[in-house]
């Protein structure tokens, strides 16, 4: 799974990179500890326009009777996503991507204490998520949410943690958000370790309270 993230990439910079135009709501940037529940940036496509907008991480199935009436979704498994009803109509209808610098990843050492890592791209650039969303509403109360879809992981990934978010490469976006009709569910799989940089974080990451740049910082084994 993926709890947590960073991002810092400006606003602007986002709207530049997805050709989207940018709602006037979005989080503060940047964030080093982006949480669930919180809400993220987040890309949507509406008649082929791209939307850069904010949406409560943590997806809300319609039939729930407020947003914390049942288990937080914060991800949808890519083996089970088509099938499983909270999420089987968004992966075919309302697919979403979500920009970050690099998502942390906790591993637990046979009889050791848990150790965070970061993981990010090898190369320049953000890494994207592949989302879905919905919106939500009941009594009045109206929420946008969504969840990351996340895969086996495998290579080096696979020795932190068994899952990772499904990273979907630019020449991909249009694809996963449905702009180029089928073909979405061929991009959920998981990336090649030579895309990726991993590295061990300081536990000070553990408290959803804390921040600033030096959570992303490498620390020595």
């Amino acid at each position: 799974m993926c709890g947590r993230f960073a991002i810092t990439l400006p606003d602007e910079a986002m709207s530049q990179l997805f050709g989207a135009t940018v709602a006037n709501d979005l989080p503060p940037l940047p964030n080093y500890n982006v949480c669930p529940t919180t809400q993220i940036h987040t890309v949507n496509s509406d008649a082929g326009t791209r939307h850069l907008r904010a949406m409560r991480w943590g997806f809300v199935p319609h039939w729930y009777k407020s947003p914390t009436d049942g288990p937080l979704l914060i991800n949808a498994r890519a083996e089970t996503i088509a099938e499983k009803p909270a999420f089987r109509a968004a992966c075919r209808e309302r697919r979403c991507l979500i920009p970050c610098d690099g998502f942390y990843e906790w591993h637990r050492p046979e009889g050791g204490e848990k150790q965070p890592w970061f993981i990010r791209p090898a190369t320049s650039g953000p890494m994207v998520f592949a989302g879905i969303w919905q919106d939500w509403e009941s009594g009045g109360e109206r929420v946008t949410s969504c969840a990351m879809v996340t895969t086996e992981a495998t290579g080096r990934m696979a020795e932190i943690h068994h899952r990772i978010p499904v990273i979907v490469h630019p020449d991909a976006w249009a694809k996963w958000l449905g702009e180029e009709g089928h073909g979405a569910a061929t991009l959920m799989t998981s990336v090649p370790d030579e895309t990726l940089e991993f590295y061990k974080v300081s536990r000070a990451v553990n408290s959803n309270r804390a921040s600033g740049p030096q959570l992303i910082e490498a620390i020595d084994d």
